[in-house]
């Protein structure tokens, strides 16, 4: 019996990521699991798209929980024996008008948007079969935001020796530099969501160069563009369906492309930063 082909999206239940499970149960050969944090608002969307005559699977996930995600892996495990497309949709945005402190935004936009896309990368990427395609949901905020790092910092983004550890620790210093308020002398711009979608942009780079001896397995990072959603405070002239263009394109990209490794937006391949 030939193996069932199963798609993850993360943050799957409203914004941009209730419109890329729209589109992929239109055009993803396969299962497609919508996850959520909250099982309600997971179920409700899952209700939403059957109403559509559209069949996702539903799955718990908080990408900021370990063991949540290790629930994921042993539920793809047993259920499909693998993984052929990850969406890495969900993240957070303080509001321009937080009152938070930028240490406390810079600390919790990066541990959500950068380390936990990093924790779901490390625990589900040893499930993903010949094929398979990763998309993380970036963003072009993170283009304006590299542009604005120091040449060196630049240069070691684009550096094709950089690991990702040596990222991890860049990222850190971000928040470090935050924390002690000296983020411009540290080369970096004042910019928590930005600096989180440059982590997420880069990791894409590293984790494509790491995974080229496997058997096209391609990763991308990608921007939806500025779509009507709550992270936008519904100021995005685009609608869902609209933002979930570029993430669905890098989710079915066909075998054997050479989009590898890439930052798209607006549907092809961008310079970054």
């Amino acid at each position: 019996m030939a193996t069932k082909r199963v798609a993850v999206v993360t943050g799957g239940n409203k914004g941009v990521g209730f419109g890329i499970v729209r589109a992929l149960c239109k055009q993803f050969q396969g299962d497609v699991i919508l996850t959520a944090r909250n099982v309600d608002l997971g179920k409700k969307a899952v209700s939403d798209l059957n109403a559509e005559n559209l069949k996702p699977e539903f799955h718990q996930l908080d990408i900021c929980d370990m063991s949540s995600i290790e629930t994921l892996k042993q539920y793809l495990q047993s259920n499909y024996g693998g993984l052929d497309l990850l969406v890495n949709n969900a993240g957070i945005a303080y509001k321009a008008a937080s009152t938070a402190p930028f240490s406390e935004q810079a600390e919790v936009t990066v541990r959500t948007n950068f380390t936990a896309t990093l924790d779901i990368s490390n625990v589900l990427f040893p499930l993903l079969r010949p094929h398979s395609r990763v998309v993380h949901v970036s963003s072009m905020v993170s283009q304006w935001t590299g542009k604005k790092c120091s040449e060196a910092l630049k240069a070691r983004f684009l550096d094709p020796a950089l690991t990702i550890d040596e990222l991890k620790q860049i990222m850190q210093n971000f928040v470090d530099a935050a924390k002690a308020g000296k983020v411009s002398e540290s080369g970096f711009p004042e910019s928590a969501y930005g600096m989180s979608k440059v982590g997420v942009t880069v990791m894409a780079f590293i984790q494509q160069r790491e995974l080229n001896s496997k058997d096209d397995i391609v990763v991308n990072a990608c921007c939806p563009g500025y779509v009507d959603t709550d992270m936008t405070s519904h100021k995005g002239t685009k609608t869902i369906d609209q933002g979930a263009e570029t993430p669905v394109l890098c989710a079915l990209l066909p075998e054997g492309t050479d989009i590898r490794g890439k930052f798209l937006s607006e549907k092809a391949v961008q310079p970054w930063p």
